[in-house]
């Protein structure tokens, strides 16, 4: 690799990224959720219970943000709040039966986004590029645990980081 190409790829990485969610956003606008909500719903789903500091930590945004976003789904009912029985400062964030139907619905928009911005590559290459890119995250996973200036509630929601399927690592269809 060139001196300056991994400059390239962190670009490209991050410019993917980033039209990735565009897509996935103008997609869902007029369902009436946002690109935030749908985060915060996949994050619910697979850990239901989550507080909402540690749905903040998954989304990599402050708690006040996260909990305006946890306000407006709870108002659609799509989510709901309980306490947390050992300590009534915590609130602990389920989905709705309304909720999980919403995100079972919006769940092939996401796949489909993916889908189609994988669609100029063969599956052979997809695959490659999924396999290639996991290596890709699990190093950085190391060098993220390995800093011993590491805040390790940003590390904790690595792994879970991706399963919003319309970000950077998003699985081929």
């Amino acid at each position: 690799m060139a001196d300056r190409d991994h400059l390239q790829f962190g670009w490209l990485t991050a410019d993917t990224a980033r039209l990735l969610r565009t897509v996935f956003a103008r997609r869902v606008r007029d369902l009436g959720l946002t690109r935030a909500q749908w985060l915060a719903l996949t994050r619910i789903n697979r850990r239901p219970g989550v507080s909402q500091s540690e749905l903040a930590d998954m989304m990599e945004i402050e708690k006040a943000p996260a909990g305006r976003i946890v306000d407006r789904l709870e108002e659609k009912g799509w989510v709901e709040r309980r306490a947390e029985p050992s300590d009534r400062r915590v609130n602990r964030i389920y989905l709705t039966e309304l909720g999980t139907r919403v995100h079972a619905a919006i769940a092939p928009l996401a796949d489909a986004t993916v889908r189609d911005a994988l669609a100029g590559l063969t599956p052979p290459e997809q695959e490659r590029l999924v396999a290639l890119m996991s290596k890709v995250k699990t190093q950085l996973t190391k060098l993220a645990a390995s800093d011993p200036r590491a805040d390790f509630s940003e590390i904790d929601g690595i792994e879970d980081a991706d399963d919003d399927g319309v970000g950077a690592s998003a699985r081929a269809g």
